[in-house]
């Protein structure tokens, strides 16, 4: 596949987009157009789901679970193989720093051996009944044709969380990155047929919001599983409705970062930083309130905002550089006017407004940008920037950092900084979050489950609990006696 003009693959063929219809892909770091992608069409779109139709009913769903697994295992054994060079292309892509895009390929690789595992124990459940007379059991099966929609900020990554308990439980699918970065999810498709997956059960196609709303609304599928916006995310669920198709939503968040004064003040801080300005705070778990005991609160903002000050901006091929800039214009003039919103609500700003560090005149950077005194109501609070920018907030009590924390639309994860191991467990346990990280943040493994509540989604990914998105449960009864004798009454 040439790097610079890529195909979409259906039904286990490279193909273009109908009329040759194409997208640009542009470099943040460089901001210059250094590949297209194709865009599909409706029409392209139905071909997709007509294919992965077949192939599950025709194929797929008559592959026994051990072979899907070892067909995950070889898979698995390709993205290790081609990890740097998936790395660099998604850096290319979305400026992600490329030792963590080509750390997260090694996560994607870890994950599709993971659930390569879980493909042939599937198991049902045999159900005692009163009756003696009737056997129960159940059988666990997938639900057929799934579509699986990713965000920009982690493709590979966010592709492996859906693309692996997908194939493991059985679906075939038909995936849409976003086209802000599309070119290693388009990539992957070779890297499917490679691996030996029967032709129509891995489609890829790629496009703007005519190919998505196509592919959401498409009465051929079984379900839907969309990474991304809230905005989108209820469009996408609306569609579904029309069609009463299960979807599974991770959408954004607000996060908590709540350090107590008894906490180790250093590793908070430096939890802090990690948090929110790892992945230039693209990340939907990026911890963007930040909310301090009054006690140490002074203490805190100088050390944040020391600490932020000091970030390396620049190329994010460079091994010593520490943020790249953000994905795409759209994201860096959106975050741009939050900031300046933030500073006309009356939030203090503690950092500079001037984009420092080697060869950032031309790319899409944003400062490192820290907010003190901040209050929840306010939008920077409220809302998510999806950006290197961090609130902080000051409370008083146990009670009201958790007011303040789950004061919020969002629910997706959350963090306690605390030496009590019993405030620590207590304060888990009221937080309204899919996840809760004590004495740390951002860590995932593929083990875990996640996911959010209220306007951060439904469902979970990762972790055994996220095959269920991907399973439908059938129960069988079974009469083992000889005669029926009324056959007006139910047997109880």
């Amino acid at each position: 596949m040439a790097l610079s003009k890529p195909t979409m693959t259906i039904d286990g063929q490279q193909v273009e987009a109908a009329g040759g219809r194409r997208l640009p892909a542009v470099n943040p770091y460089t901001r210059e157009e250094f590949a297209s992608i194709p865009d599909a069409t409706p029409g392209d779109v139905d071909a997709a789901v007509t294919a992965a139709r077949r192939a599950f009913d025709n194929t797929w769903s008559q592959v026994p679970g051990v072979e899907r697994g070892r067909l995950l295992m070889r898979l698995a054994d390709l993205v290790e193989a081609h990890a740097e060079e998936i790395g660099h292309l998604e850096t290319q892509d979305n400026g992600k720093l490329l030792r963590e895009t080509t750390k997260q390929v090694g996560f994607s690789a870890r994950t599709y051996r993971f659930f390569a595992g879980y493909a042939d124990k599937l198991y049902g459940l045999s159900i005692p009944l009163d009756d003696n007379a009737t056997l129960d059991y159940t059988i666990r099966e997938p639900l057929g044709v799934s579509a699986l929609i990713t965000a920009w900020n982690s493709p590979m990554q966010l592709l492996s969380n859906k693309l692996a308990p997908a194939l493991a439980a059985g679906n075939t699918v038909v995936i849409k990155p976003s086209e802000h970065a599309s070119l290693t999810t388009l990539r992957m498709a070779d890297l499917t047929r490679e691996a030996g997956f029967p032709d129509g059960v891995i489609n890829v196609i790629s496009g703007g919001q005519e190919a998505g709303t196509a592919l959401t609304s498409h009465p051929g599928l079984d379900h839907i599983s969309f990474t991304g916006g809230v905005e989108t995310g209820q469009a996408v669920a609306r569609a579904a409705a029309a069609h009463l198709i299960p979807v599974t939503l991770e959408l954004g968040g607000k996060s908590p970062n709540i350090v107590f004064a008894d906490a180790n003040l250093d590793n908070a801080v430096t939890g802090a930083i990690a948090g929110i300005f790892a992945a230039g705070g693209q990340s939907c778990i990026a911890g963007s309130r930040l909310l301090v005991e009054r006690s140490v609160y002074d203490d805190v903002v100088q050390r944040v905002s020391a600490r932020a000050a000091e970030i390396r901006l620049g190329d994010p091929n460079r091994p010593d550089t520490e943020m790249g800039p953000v994905a795409n214009q759209a994201q860096f003039e959106r975050i741009q006017q939050m900031i300046e919103r933030g500073v006309a609500s009356g939030a203090r700003r503690t950092t500079t407004a001037a984009v420092r560090g080697t060869g950032v005149d031309r790319g899409y950077f944003i400062p490192p940008t820290v907010f003190a005194d901040v209050d929840n109501g306010m939008e920077i609070a409220q809302q998510e920037v999806f950006g290197p920018v961090l609130s902080i907030i000051g409370f008083e009590s146990e009670d009201e950092a958790i007011a303040i924390a789950n004061g919020t639309e969002f629910g997706l994860a959350s963090a306690v900084w605390t030496k009590d191991i019993s405030r620590a467990h207590r304060v888990a346990r009221r937080l309204v979050s899919g996840s809760v990280w004590v004495n740390t943040y951002r860590k995932s493994a593929v083990q875990t489950p996640a996911g959010g509540v209220r306007k951060s989604g439904y469902g979970r990914e990762r972790g055994a609990e996220s095959l269920d998105e991907f399973l439908r449960t059938k129960n069988v009864m079974v009469d083992l006696s000889d005669t029926i004798d009324d056959p007006f009454t139910m047997r109880f």
